[in-house]
């Protein structure tokens, strides 16, 4: 239970700081803490611009007293354009180190004062500004209130998130290749600060196939209170007070493309797990009618309500790849899930090579990057790729093993580093034997190799060792060997941990 305030004024000792949420715009969303913390209150201060009008205090004007003394924190500017040495953030720093010494003034003479907030004081409030210069000063109390967000939901009428989804609230003001990203990795949003933000971010909800889904509110629970579909709005007609709104999708689903739009995005996961994903992948995976994939890649995938999955072996690439084309003939949005980065060993070939048929020449295919096990395994090693390298599988399933020895022969004279994929499994035992004897015909025994295992995942093992102690028996599918040039180096160092890099500069240069 909070203490009471006195309304007794100039007293001796300090007074009590209160940030007071007043919610969205209707005075009756106000809480009655925010109400009984005003009525008892010796001083009232809130923000307004340039014209003196203030929306906080047109909220809780009922609850205001004729001897409220009133502090309105005047913003000396509304747009970042100014003069100020400091530029708009240093003009702003100015008036917020004045505002707050006003305030101190009144709580060091005993007097509580009330800071009104729109919304909650905490976010993405002018309060808040007071808050970091004077709570550790002052006895402090925060009054949350109904946040626009929540209002905006309420007002559309339609959840904002439901089950396992994410939510993410974004300013407008962001870049609109950030705006782009962020709208892109997640289920829901909430884009606030429109206005002059607007068309970056119709821009950006157009460029991640969420307009259709998106809705527009202005001013909610307030006097003039609109919404419509965002894809119907003027950008003209839009004021600061405004936000976009992308619901929950758990009853819809990802939206169908329209007739006739079906496409094949070809989807890397990355080496392991949701960490890896970009940003564009997050958004093609969620978009998505349809996932096709080999089950374990699709296991990573987490599952969304009126989203099918097709799942398969990993041996039958060219008929997935047949299958993904054909639900996108019917006009389904189709991502084909691989691991890693899907032109490295994995579905972009394959889903290229049957696209490339007449059948499906109209259907169209985007290949989507993911980091490769290659590029990972390098970073949890140190910069073992810092030089020339070459990548080479040495599964003979697809090709001969005399090609592989070849190629590893002319990559090794060629004092390339090497990254070496698919380099064993339960019924190919021998190739990495083979492979370190070819090798070591032009390498070192102590050249540094990497064995990386599992990266990104549960059991991830990596460590550098010398090309002579590689064991064949430590390898299988699950791993991944870099093998260093002459130059490559491994050092240990003061953790214990041993790192590995290439130098960029080759000696003769």
């Amino acid at each position: 239970m909070s203490t009471r305030v006195s309304r007794e004024t100039g007293a001796a000792g300090t007074g009590k700081l209160y940030g007071v949420g007043l919610g969205p715009g209707d005075p009756s969303l106000m809480t009655l803490r925010a109400a009984e913390v005003i009525a008892e209150a010796d001083v009232v201060a809130y923000h307004c611009a340039r014209h003196g009008r203030s929306i906080a205090r047109s909220i809780a004007a009922k609850h205001l007293r004729d001897d409220h003394i009133e502090e309105r924190l005047m913003y000396p500017l509304t747009v970042e354009t100014t003069d100020h040495p400091g530029g708009y953030r240093g003009a702003l720093n100015d008036f917020y180190e004045e505002a707050s010494a006003r305030l101190a003034a009144h709580l060091d003479a005993g007097r509580t004062v009330a800071v009104l907030a729109e919304g909650d004081p905490l976010f993405y409030g002018s309060y808040q500004h007071m808050h970091k210069r004077l709570a550790h000063r002052y006895g402090t109390e925060v009054v949350p209130g109904v946040t626009s967000v929540s209002a905006a939901a309420a007002t559309i009428g339609k959840p904002l998130v439901e089950a396992e989804e994410i939510l993410t609230i974004i300013p407008g003001t962001l870049p609109e290749e950030e705006l782009t990203a962020r709208l892109a990795a997640t289920d829901s949003a909430v884009v606030m600060k429109l206005g002059r933000t607007f068309p970056a971010v119709r821009r950006a909800l157009e460029r991640t196939d969420r307009l259709d889904d998106a809705h527009y509110v202005e001013r909610a629970t307030m006097e003039g209170q609109r919404t419509e579909p965002l894809a119907d709005v003027d950008p003209d007609s839009v004021p600061y007070f405004s936000v976009a709104v992308l619901p929950s999708r758990v009853d819809t689903g990802p939206a169908a493309p329209a007739a006739g739009r079906g496409e094949v995005l070809v989807v890397g996961t990355g080496p392991a797990g949701p960490r890896w994903l970009t940003p564009e992948t997050r958004g093609a995976l969620a978009s998505a009618t349809d996932l096709v994939g080999y089950t374990t890649y699709l296991d990573r995938v987490p599952v969304r309500p009126g989203q099918r999955r097709h799942g398969s072996d990993n041996k039958v690439e060219s008929e997935r790849a047949e299958f993904a084309l054909d639900l996108a003939r019917r006009g389904r949005r189709v991502a084909v899930v691989s691991g890693g980065d899907p032109g490295v060993f994995a579905m972009a070939t394959a889903v290229l090579e049957v696209a490339s048929r007449e059948e499906y020449a109209d259907v169209p295919v985007r290949v989507l990057p993911g980091v490769t096990a290659a590029n990972a395994a390098a970073a949890k090693a140190g910069a073992p790729l810092g030089h020339d390298y070459a990548t080479i599988s040495l599964s003979d399933r697809l090709k001969p093993w005399e090609v592989i020895a070849e190629r590893l022969r002319a990559a090794a004279s060629a004092d390339l580093v090497l990254a070496l994929y698919n380099p064993g499994s339960r019924s190919r035992t021998w190739q990495v034997a083979k492979a370190r004897e070819l090798l070591l015909e032009h390498r070192a025994p102590d050249t540094p190799v990497v064995v990386a295992r599992d990266v990104g995942g549960a059991e991830e093992s990596v460590r550098v060792l010398a090309l002579v102690d590689l064991d064949p028996a430590e390898v299988d599918m699950r791993t991944l060997l870099l093998i260093g040039s002459s130059q490559t180096r491994a050092v240990r160092r003061a953790d214990g941990t041993t790192v590995a890099w290439t130098p960029r500069r080759y000696p003769e240069a």
